[in-house]
């Protein structure tokens, strides 16, 4: 049999159809669960419901994706279960607290997973820490954290909540104390609100910004303290944290601890999803963080973005894993991480 050019050429153009075909086919009329490892009403409820129309209409096939709230141990329970019990095949992806990844790396028990074997998707923001105190309590500058006494809510340990400011009162000496038990950070909000605590700490820019619109404009919370390796110009006249440290052993400590900042709403796939799921969702990813109609909604609803591609999420899990022991151990000890990680 004569193969002529225009032969071959339907035969690649059929060849390259089918081998497009199969991911729209497998997406195309199902439902992808999106796990939250975050309550309702919060900072990472507000990201995924915003989000979550743009990348199905980016993933081929326009799957329907429906947002899921698995809060519990600090972030921990929802990473349990993207890990071990979740569908590998594509159909379920999650979002976690950009702490979790690190709850082996410090021995949390409870943590028992690889994060380096998740399938990270992308990052839908970068974050600036930051220490939130209810104005009306008192405690509003860094000078006042050393003091007065600083009540802080948390949801468990291992979560920002309380590992921040733990860290902060090991390294600095400052006067905070964690309420532990919520059961997410709306809740710490709303016992803000209520006088039950006085703030809370983690990356809450964006979270309070989409949660709690008139908080900053109308100065019902202040800054007292950036937990950041540089100021963020939003809050200029708000010390860093790395301006108070001494020695360069201090600065690796806080370089470890802060590291999730750099990927503050990462979304994964579960070890096992096949490449060719991995490879659709971050090319979806990429393409909903630059569409117009998310930038524009986002904008609307007061929430930042900052796309962080999966592969560097891979490199800052990476890095994170390498630091040398020592580090490890006075990251953790800084953090009060005891190896309890509470409902």
């Amino acid at each position: 049999m004569r193969w002529t050019n225009v032969t071959l050429a339907l035969l690649a153009i059929g060849t390259s159809a089918a081998s497009a075909e199969p991911i729209e086919d497998f997406y195309k009329g199902k439902t992808i669960n999106w796990i939250l490892s975050a309550g309702a009403g919060g900072g990472y409820s507000s990201y995924a419901h915003v989000f979550a129309p743009y990348l199905s209409a980016h993933i081929p096939g326009k799957p329907n994706i429906v947002v899921q709230n698995m809060p519990g141990a600090g972030g921990i329970r929802a990473m349990i279960y993207l890990g071990t019990v979740a569908p590998k095949d594509g159909t379920t992806i999650g979002m976690v607290h950009s702490s979790v990844p690190y709850a082996p790396l410090y021995g949390i028990r409870g943590a028992n997973f690889d994060p380096r074997r998740m399938n990270w998707i992308g990052s839908i923001n970068a974050a600036t820490g930051i220490c939130v105190s209810w104005t009306a309590s008192g405690v509003t500058t860094w000078r006042d954290l050393f003091e007065k006494e600083f009540i802080v809510g948390g949801t468990g340990a291992g979560s920002q909540m309380e590992t921040m400011p733990a860290m902060i009162n090991k390294l600095f000496g400052t006067k905070i104390k964690i309420v532990s038990g919520y059961k997410g950070g709306n809740d710490v909000y709303i016992a803000m609100e209520r006088g039950e605590v006085h703030g809370r700490c983690g990356g809450l820019k964006s979270s309070i910004k989409s949660t709690r619109p008139d908080w900053f404009p109308q100065k019902k919370v202040s800054v007292p303290v950036q937990i950041a390796l540089e100021r963020d110009p939003e809050f200029a006249d708000v010390p860093a944290l790395i301006e108070f440290t001494k020695d360069e052993k201090t600065k690796q400590i806080l370089q470890l601890i802060l590291s999730p900042m750099d990927m503050d709403r990462p979304i994964l796939l579960p070890p096992g999803t096949p490449p060719d799921k991995v490879a659709a969702l971050r090319k979806a990813f990429g393409a909903a963080m630059k569409d117009p109609g998310l930038v524009a909604e986002a904008k609307k609803a007061n929430i930042d973005l900052d796309e962080i591609a999966g592969e560097k999420i891979q490199a800052i899990l990476e890095r994170a894993y390498a630091m040398p022991p020592e580090v490890i151990k006075e990251a953790k000890d800084a953090m009060s991480l005891t190896g309890a990680a509470n409902e």
